[in-house]
């Protein structure tokens, strides 16, 4: 007897393909928005369990209406192949990290190098994919779509689906309208994580600013910036060091009142920790291009920063000498008319996996670095810092001093423990890192003025009310993604020469919210350089200098009163 081994599919109409395509989106795809509505209920005193029944309804009525509009013969496999992969990769990064997919996400993502993207390969994450993406996009294209006798036919069918559809919308806004628009006004950001519509609109608004706008001409700025003179008045030129750090949040820092020893090395160093300091973004993509622009965090817009002079170039059209070194693999074309160098991350050096290198490696060279620029000179020094979900990769095993760590990428398997454990071996070795740093400048301070700024570009999210990583929206954004370290480290010369009284710029630190709008004009400030572009009032060092009437006043206070 012979058995008959093939397999039949039933052949579906558009609108039941339609249908199915949209259950499967509302149900399954949506599971992040779900996670958080659960977390919303389990606040409030009462809820109404058809409200709940009617949310999955809800979004399959709506996607439905959506979804007809895209299938069409010859195009509806293609399409919904995309999107059901695509997806699946969006649902599992916003229900395991709490990631939210805006313009600034995308933008991120656009920019992120091989070794950084690879990092959130994990075992998991490809499970997950491959059930939910591969497998159904699989079934896609095994089942057979049975075409309309007609296109007016078709058209009909299309028609009543989205009248019915509409219909359901209306009933259910009819008894529960009320609860969609409390929790939607209490809860705004919801609309965020709806899977496929936000990411797809910040999809969409990403292509149309950046490649479908008119070519914006380069805007030079600072024309005028000049150093009234090459030197200080000891006769030595000013060294500066911009570390630029990933990562890193305020909370955990040792010197801003963390209870573990996050900072031993620098706190031996007599540094000064601004305590009340917050980012420009979330994500490096926005925050270091805007940390580095004159533009302030309330005009900031990526594409006029990205068309005209930050403070590296005006620095260096005064006649400062420039280098970034750069170890994260994202310099997001700060440096894009300057000298940069990138590491090598071939694992033949012991520093490096192949992917990434530890942060020591950035001072590989220094001195002879530092020998090799001219006049007044400015390094900046680019971090890998904490970059996650990969935190074990950042520092060596030596450097392990909190134990159990998470040494995985798919760190919502870790215990919270583990988790914490982990990030803040990132930051101790971190400021092993500054504070080494800080030894080389110590050893040239008697050939330059040295000095030294830290200063992270975005926060993380260690799993607090179920957020993982970076990159939420601003506007919603808890402050352990917003409020960053920054410290400073000046030499005895330094100070002199620039007339920085220390006391009052510790009292500063303690006291001034400043942001990374100071950058800008700390750095101006720092070198030297006059411009009609400075704003003191956005320069760290100006309140302490002894040409403002009130520190000579505090000066000359001293000096009587020993």
């Amino acid at each position: 007897m012979k058995i008959n081994r093939s397999i039949t599919f039933y052949p579906f109409s558009y609108t039941i393909m339609t249908l199915i395509l949209s259950a499967y989106f509302a149900v399954f795809l949506n599971l992040p928005i779900y996670a958080d509505l659960k977390t919303i209920f389990s606040k409030m005193e009462t809820v109404d369990p058809g409200f709940i029944i009617s949310i999955p309804i809800f979004f399959f009525c709506a996607l439905n209406i959506l979804f007809t509009l895209f299938t069409w013969p010859k195009i509806t496999k293609i399409f919904f192949s995309i999107l059901i992969v695509s997806s699946s990769i969006v649902c599992y990064a916003s229900y395991n990290y709490g990631v939210i997919f805006d313009i600034d996400m995308i933008r991120n993502i656009v920019e992120t190098n091989t070794g950084e993207a690879t990092s959130y390969l994990s075992l998991n994450s490809i499970l997950w994919v491959i059930i939910l993406g591969i497998i159904p996009t699989i079934s896609l294209w095994l089942s057979p779509i049975r075409p309309e006798r007609s296109v007016l036919r078709l058209l009909g069918k299309k028609l009543l689906t989205i009248t019915m559809s509409l219909l359901g919308i209306v009933i259910i806004a009819m008894f529960y309208y009320q609860d969609y628009a409390s929790v939607g006004r209490n809860n705004s950001y919801l609309r965020k994580l709806i899977i496929p519509t936000y990411y797809v609109h910040s999809l969409d608004r990403f292509i149309r600013e950046n490649y479908l706008t008119a070519p914006m001409d380069y805007k030079q700025i600072g024309l005028d910036a000049y150093q009234p003179t090459p030197t200080a008045s000891n006769g030595k030129p000013t060294l500066f060091v911009f570390v630029l750090g990933e990562t890193a949040r305020s909370q955990n820092y040792q010197l801003n009142g963390y209870p573990r020893e996050t900072n031993p090395y620098t706190s031996q160093s007599d540094v000064i920790s601004f305590q009340h300091v917050s980012s420009c973004g979330t994500a490096t993509a926005v925050s270091v291009p805007c940390m580095f622009s004159r533009l302030n965090k309330s005009d900031y817009n990526e594409r006029v920063a990205l068309h005209q002079d930050n403070v590296l170039d005006i620095l260096n059209r005064a006649g400062v000498d420039v280098l970034w070194r750069e170890n994260d693999g994202a310099d997001k074309h700060v440096p894009a008319r300057l000298r940069e160098e990138n590491l090598s991350r071939s694992s033949s050096n012991p520093l490096c996996n192949g992917t990434s290198c530890l942060d020591i490696k950035l001072l590989e060279d220094f001195q002879e670095k530092v020998a090799a620029m001219k006049g007044n000179r400015i390094i900046v020094l680019h971090l890998i810092g904490s970059h996650g979900p990969t935190y074990y990769q950042r520092y060596p095993k030596e450097f392990a001093a909190f134990q159990p760590d998470c040494p995985r990428a798919d760190i919502e398997n870790c215990t919270q423990e583990q988790l914490i454990n982990t990030y803040d071996n990132t930051i101790r070795y971190t400021d092993y890192v500054v504070s080494q740093t800080i030894d080389r400048l110590k050893s040239l301070e008697d050939r330059y003025n040295t000095a030294l700024i830290y200063m992270s570009d975005h926060g993380e999210s260690l799993g607090e009310d179920g957020v993982y990583l970076h990159g939420l929206p601003y506007s919603i954004a808890p402050k352990y993604q917003t409020h960053v370290p920054l410290l400073l480290w000046m030499s005895p010369g330094f100070q002199q020469t620039k007339s920085i009284n220390e006391a009052c710029l510790k009292t500063e630190a303690r006291q001034a919210r400043i942001s990374h709008d100071y950058l800008f004009d700390t750095l101006l400030g720092a070198l030297d350089v006059t411009t009609q572009a400075y704003r003191p009032q956005q320069d760290v060092f100006a309140k302490c200098r002894s040409s403002n009437p009130a520190i000579a006043q505090l000066s000359n206070q001293s000096s009587k009163h020993p």
